[in-house]
């Protein structure tokens, strides 16, 4: 009589794949990015933006433009995790209450397919990716293109909100989803302390797709 199959361990929980979405919130150009990470490993799958300038004043399309054009990525990249960057506190009010709905917008579409999300000061982004919370936005570029090896951007002024939403991945993926400094963020862990019955349908076992080659 052969001897029963034993059953063949799971892969180590640090090997999975993860796909970490990155927002860099605008209500005129919004940043965003998705990695692929599997332990230290970090691919990139993609960095662009949404680029509402040509939708004229009214903030509540370029509202629609920014869930849905999030929907659309979360549908194609199927990311695990949601990590944006928190707005920073201007002098304008108009415009702090008009990038908070956009990142809340963001933030919305994510929830809706059920991604958990954290939120990360601007600060400790660029001290993640640059070792300064001070860093500008071409420092910031440039240590991505370095840590990353990201071909170079010809489009910068334009592409630097990408970075920049691709620097906010990057510290997620640095912080490993423990982020405890920022108001309102919610961690991994914390999601499913708060919302176990979302376990199932926020772990689920179909494949990514893979995608497509640009």
């Amino acid at each position: 009589m052969p001897a029963p199959l034993r059953p063949r361990p799971a892969p180590a929980v640090e090997l999975l794949p993860k796909i970490i979405m990155g927002v860099d919130p605008g209500t005129q150009i919004m940043g965003y990015a998705l990695i692929e990470v599997r332990g230290q490993r970090v691919d990139v799958l993609c960095y662009d933006v949404i680029n509402m300038k040509a939708l004229g004043s009214n903030h509540a399309v370029k509202l629609k433009r920014i869930f849905d054009r999030m929907l659309e990525l979360i549908d194609e990249y199927l990311p695990d995790e949601l990590a944006i960057e928190a707005p920073f506190f201007g002098v304008n009010v108009q415009s702090m209450l008009k990038l908070g709905r956009a990142q809340g917008v963001a933030i919305a579409a994510a929830l809706s397919r059920q991604i958990p999300y954290v939120e990360y000061a601007p600060t400790k982004v660029k001290q993640s990716v640059t070792g300064s919370g001070n860093s500008t936005k071409e420092q910031v570029a440039h240590m991505l293109r370095q840590t990353l090896k990201l071909p170079p951007i010809a489009e910068a002024s334009t592409f630097l909100d990408a970075t920049d939403a691709l620097a906010v991945a990057l510290c997620h993926h640095y912080q490993k989803g423990n982020n405890n400094t920022v108001s309102g963020g919610k961690s991994w862990g914390k999601f499913l302390a708060d919302n176990p019955e979302r376990l199932g349908a926020s772990t689920g076992t179909g494949k990514k797709k893979a995608p497509a080659k640009s």
